[in-house]
Order: structure tokens, then C-alpha cells, then sequence
């Protein structure tokens, strides 16, 4: 069974750091991109970040930031741990929202893409002093 199971969201003061965790089961997540959205309150969900795939080629793709985030969030991979973290740092209220991992399942995917199909259940992530 293909799963993304996330953890790590909290209550945090503004400037502190939190680190997000998106763990894959039933299947091998290196192999695909991992897109980062978070949804606040009354907003439209936005993608804040993406990691390519780290196969072959794919790996030199890198990785996508939205300018909201840029310079302070940072999307990496643990492929022994089948997991990819979402660190965040110098954060700000307006980050406050819950946070959704996903992945495409396309063998080799890279980063920009919006097409993302296998979700995590969403962690809470809220900033305030």
C-alpha cells in the first residue's frame, strides 16, 4: 500500500525553527519527486518547495522554492530512511498553516511540476508568540 506519513508540526515563537517529516511505506520515494504545500485559513493551498527525484540525471534537477520561503525553508532526502524532510527556519506567522507532503509516482520525476497524486494526512504548523 502506497503511504506518506507525516510528523514534526507544532506550535513555535516567530524566528524559531521547526522540521517537517514525510516518510514513505509500499514504495521506494528516492525514485520520485516530493512537493511540499501548505493551506491556511481561508487561502488557496500553495507548493512551497519540491525535490527532484534522485535517480540518475533527475538528481541534478534540484530542488523548487516558492519566493515566500526561499532562503529559509529547505527540502532534503534521507533515501536509507525512505524520507524527506521540509526544514523550516526564521519562521514567520504568515507560515502558519498545515503542511501536505505528496509525491507524483512517476519513475524519475523532476522539479517545478503541480502534478502530484499520493498525499500525506498534513501536519499543523502554527507561529506565534
Amino acid at each position: 500500500q502506497v503511504q506518506l506519513v507525516q510528523s514534526g508540526g507544532g506550535l513555535v515563537q516567530p524566528g524559531g525553527s521547526l522540521r517537517l517529516f514525510c516518510v514513505a511505506s509500499g514504495f521506494t520515494l528516492d525514485y520520485y519527486a516530493v512537493g511540499w504545500f501548505r493551506q491556511a485559513p481561508g487561502k488557496e493551498r500553495e507548493e512551497v518547495a519540491c525535490i527532484s527525484s534522485s535517480v540518475g540525471g533527475s538528481y541534478y534537477a534540484g530542488s523548487y522554492y516558492a519566493d515566500s520561503v526561499k532562503g529559509r525553508f529547505t527540502a532534503s532526502r534521507d533515501n536509507a530512511k525512505n524520507t524527506v524532510y521540509l526544514q523550516m527556519n526564521s519562521l514567520k506567522p504568515e507560515d502558519t498553516a498545515i503542511y501536505y507532503c505528496a509525491t507524483d509516482l512517476r519513475y524519475g520525476s523532476t522539479c517545478p511540476r503541480t502534478d502530484f497524486g499520493s498525499w500525506g494526512q498534513g501536519t499543523q504548523v502554527t507561529v506565534s508568540s
